[in-house]
């Protein structure tokens, strides 16, 4: 069963500022021998973020106090704009329909999940795409783009759903915005009043969810 997950988005008046990125999880034996054995025992990388040190007015305060209360803590998860890696292609550049691959069509499958790739060279990583952005997508079969009406996208989870299924070898492409689906890390807010109309709060700690 997915834990509870509110569809809104961290206010980004609250994130800019923010510290965090990606987590890797590496199991390194050094041997007898002085060489090195690594594993990697995650698939895929987690993103965590801190907020805290973006917050000063008191509106601001507000306005996480009652976001956190809506989340109550780490029980609901929201969605999380990372300001460095939220587009399908380079940032500041609209998507495009060619800016990421699906996959290729076998004449039958007609849903696909969106992903991101990163690298190419030596080990390409490709990082599942569960938050889009609605209204953002733009998809292509074999390099021809599709109209809106030859495709729908479940914006929870990613699932892009095509009206006809690519026909076999067919490359299937996207480009997309998205969000980073995550909780709080914390159950409790400490803020420091250190006047009338201003505070700070050391640690606002959210974590990625995986599934």
């Amino acid at each position: 069963m997915a834990p509870p997950f509110h569809e809104v988005r961290f206010p980004l008046a609250l994130s800019y500022g923010s510290r965090g990125g990606p987590e890797r999880r590496t199991e390194i034996v050094t041997l007898a021998s002085g060489e090195e054995e690594r594993n990697s025992l995650w698939r895929h990388s987690r993103r965590t973020y801190n907020a805290g040190p973006a917050l000063r007015r008191a509106e601001d305060i507000a306005l996480l106090i009652a976001f956190f209360e809506e989340r109550r803590g780490q029980l609901y998860g929201f969605r999380w704009r990372d300001t460095f890696d939220h587009a399908s292609g380079p940032l500041g550049r609209p998507p495009n329909s060619a800016d990421q691959p699906l996959g290729s069509g076998d004449g039958s499958t007609r849903a696909f999940q969106l992903t991101k790739t990163y690298g190419g060279a030596f080990a390409p990583y490709a990082r599942p795409i569960t938050k889009p952005v609605a209204g953002s997508l733009r998809l292509a079969v074999a390099g021809a783009e599709l109209a809106p009406s030859g495709f729908s996208l479940d914006a929870t989870t990613g699932r892009v759903t095509l009206a006809q299924a690519p026909p076999a070898g067919a490359a299937v492409t996207a480009g997309f915005l998205f969000d980073v689906p995550v909780r709080f890390a914390t159950d409790r807010l400490e803020i420091d009043h250190q006047a009338v109309l201003a505070g700070v709060v050391a640690d606002i700690p959210v974590i990625e969810l995986r599934r």
